[in-house]
């Protein structure tokens, strides 16, 4: 079984670039177990760009 954290990465308005370092997000969840599954973008703005993206991450559940 596994489980899945999701990410929201904002972009900037006018520039449409990420707010964070999303690399250095996917390197620390690797760190902690996981591993990127997708880069999603649900939500666009009124001109059709993205607003944000969401970084799908998956790990091994741990059994308990």
């Amino acid at each position: 079984m596994f489980e899945y954290k999701f990410v929201r990465v904002e972009l900037s308005p006018f520039r449409r670039r990420p707010k964070q370092d999303y690399q250095a997000i996917v390197a620390e969840h690797a760190r902690q177990g996981s591993r990127l599954v997708q880069i999603f973008a649900p939500a666009t703005g009124g001109d059709g760009a993205a607003m944000y993206f969401e970084l799908i991450l998956e790990k091994q559940a741990s059994s308990s």
